[in-house]
This record gives C-alpha cells, sequence and structure tokens, in this order.
C-alpha cells in the first residue's frame, strides 16, 4: 500500500531529524539519501559498501553497488539529489 508506506517514512524522517539513531533498510534510495548519516550496501551477509550518502551514490567502490544504482536508475530515473 503505497499510502502506508509514505506515512512510515515519513515517521522514520521524523524520528530521523529528532536525533534518534535507527538502522533502517529499505530499497528505497531517494529516502535512504535525505535521511540517512551513512549508507551500508550488503551482499550475501556481507558489507559490501560503506560511507556517506553522497559518496555512496556518486561513487560507490564496489562493482555490484555501481551496478545496482545503475539499475536502480535506468527503471526509476536519477535520484534526487
Amino acid at each position: 500500500d503505497p499510502e502506508l508506506i509514505g506515512e512510515v517514512l515519513e515517521v522514520i524522517k521524523k524520528l530521523a531529524i529528532s536525533g534518534m539513531t535507527m538502522v533502517v533498510v529499505t530499497h528505497e534510495m531517494g529516502f535512504a539519501r535525505s535521511v540517512a548519516n551513512e549508507v551500508i550496501f550488503i551482499e550475501g551477509g556481507k558489507i559490501i559498501d560503506q560511507g556517506a550518502p553522497h559518496k555512496i551514490f556518486t561513487n560507490p567502490d564496489h562493482e555490484r553497488t555501481k551496478r545496482f544504482l545503475r539499475k536502480i536508475t535506468e527503471l526509476y530515473g536519477k535520484s534526487e539529489e
């Protein structure tokens, strides 16, 4: 339900703004970029890329992260800066 997802993401965003520390697992890249202090990509139970959102979304280290972000861009367009 897209409406419910939007409401949940808004609550999480408000909690982050208030300074609450959270671990959030999401495929919502725009949301992660706007809310996170740090982004971690995990594959097969191992961290493959980790860093500040701007760094990860503009210049990831791991080829798998690059492929994932390219695919997201192909499917949904460029995520907001």
